[in-house]
């Protein structure tokens, strides 16, 4: 009961710093508007008109906020945080200036808005410092009990002892034992992890959690991830829950890919000096071809040529066999190892996006020869070919580099399950 309390005001807590940053930056939107704007544009709002220009500002700030995780101080790392309130003021100081210049009939000076937007960058990294240091100060780790059914259940820790500021599991014990056991232990600890038991054990102990309000976390199972993203209806009075087999529905597929069109078409002409210059440069390092093409699966199995600058030597796989790059590989270019460093080797995909052959977000396209791979240690890899592969996705964004297939597997199926305009947006 302590524990759900406290909890309840360091949310509280964060709720209303977010609101002071918000406010703090809609007061020096005001004040730019009132003497850098006003005078000249907007002789008109004089009025109750200016306190309505900025309660606008304030509610799209709030809602990219929101969308895009960047009021979570403390519960996500600070630069996580931070680029997603650089990214929120960008676009809201860009909505508000075409906003102002819809108001006033014409174009006008965008200098004061960038200046703003300069303000804007060092107020939320004072702000998401702040906030972070106050969390961190305030948070205390949960004592932790971790109940697992196999081996796996060690990575999980191993990760979990990262964040030693939220998580502190002290003691592990097997689902083998019997419930009394297992309930007695869970009662000793604040919270509870639940890794990858039998379905029957697992409910016996979530609801025992419930009952006596303990926290408990769970590893899902790729079923879990299904039912999370399974409709409710209710036409009956018993609860029903449909799931989706088909992936994204035909207007989810219509708008994202008039979504791909637009961004991409803009990424297109902003990049195009770049992808030249790169170009020029992989050609006159070694006179071998630009591209790298590689067979990689997309939706329904169709099979494409991913594009890619290339970055290292001609013939750098031999016979077609996979040799995964190493740190100083000696088989990359000078030109490769800067353009695989900054992810532009990744910008021809651009055209495969305008090719229908991806999208922007979706599972990372896989060799056609680790998709059977997959497919053999693991039956379900292939749901996630119910949607077109992606130049970056949920897997690529929350997971890392270590990250085992079946979970990258867990968080794609996330992707697919959750979808929405406003998912892809935020990734």
């Amino acid at each position: 009961m302590k524990q759900r309390r406290f909890d309840n005001i360091k949310n509280t807590i964060r709720k209303l710093e977010g609101v002071l940053e918000i406010a703090l930056l809609t007061i020096i939107y005001f004040l730019i508007w009132k003497y850098c704007y006003r005078l000249k544009s907007f002789p008109t709002y004089y009025g109750k008109g200016k306190y309505v220009l900025a309660g606008v500002y304030f509610v799209i700030l709030y809602i990219l906020l929101y969308y895009s995780e960047g009021l979570k101080f403390g519960y996500l790392k600070l630069t996580d945080v931070l680029i997603s309130q650089w990214i929120s003021v960008i676009i809201a100081n860009a909505i508000t200036y075409f906003q102002l210049c819809l108001i006033a009939n014409k174009m006008i000076n965008a200098l004061p808005m960038l200046a703003f937007t300069g303000i804007g960058v060092i107020v939320t990294l004072v702000c998401t410092y702040t906030f972070t240091r106050v969390y961190h100060t305030l948070n205390h780790s949960r004592r932790m009990l971790m109940i697992y059914g196999n081996i796996n259940a060690v990575p999980l820790k191993v990760k979990m002892d990262q964040r030693a500021d939220k998580y502190q599991i002290e003691d592990l014990i097997s689902a083998s034992e019997d419930m009394g056991k297992l309930k007695e232990a869970i009662l000793q600890y604040d919270a509870v992890v639940v890794s990858d038991i039998p379905a029957q054990k697992r409910n016996d102990i979530l609801k025992f959690c419930y009952q006596k309000g303990i926290r408990a976390y769970v590893t899902p199972k790729i079923s879990d991830v299904m039912i999370r993203g399974a409709n409710s209806i209710h036409l009956f009075d018993t609860p029903l829950l449909r799931i989706k087999p088909n992936g994204l529905n035909y207007e989810q597929r219509f708008f994202k890919r008039i979504l791909d069109l637009v961004i991409c078409s803009v990424a297109l002409l902003l990049t195009w000096p770049i992808m030249l210059i790169v170009a020029v440069a992989i050609k006159l390092e070694d006179g071998g071809p630009v591209f790298f093409k590689q067979r990689r699966v997309t939706r329904y199995n169709r099979e494409f040529e991913i594009l890619k600058f290339r970055s290292m030597i001609v013939d750098a796989e031999k016979e077609g066999i996979a040799i995964p790059a190493k740190d100083h590989d000696p088989r990359i270019t000078k030109v490769g190892r800067f353009i695989r460093a900054t992810r532009i080797d990744e910008l021809p995909q651009i055209i495969n996006i305008l090719k229908n052959d991806m999208s922007i977000v979706g599972p990372r396209p896989e060799r056609v020869e680790h998709v059977k791979e997959y497919c053999e240690l693991i039956p379900e890899f292939e749901f996630r070919t119910k949607v077109k592969g992606g130049l970056t996705g949920y897997a690529q964004i929350y997971g890392k580099y270590n990250t085992s297939a079946y979970d990258k597997l867990k968080l794609d199926l996330m992707y697919i399950e959750n979808y929405s305009i406003i998912l892809d947006l935020k990734l």
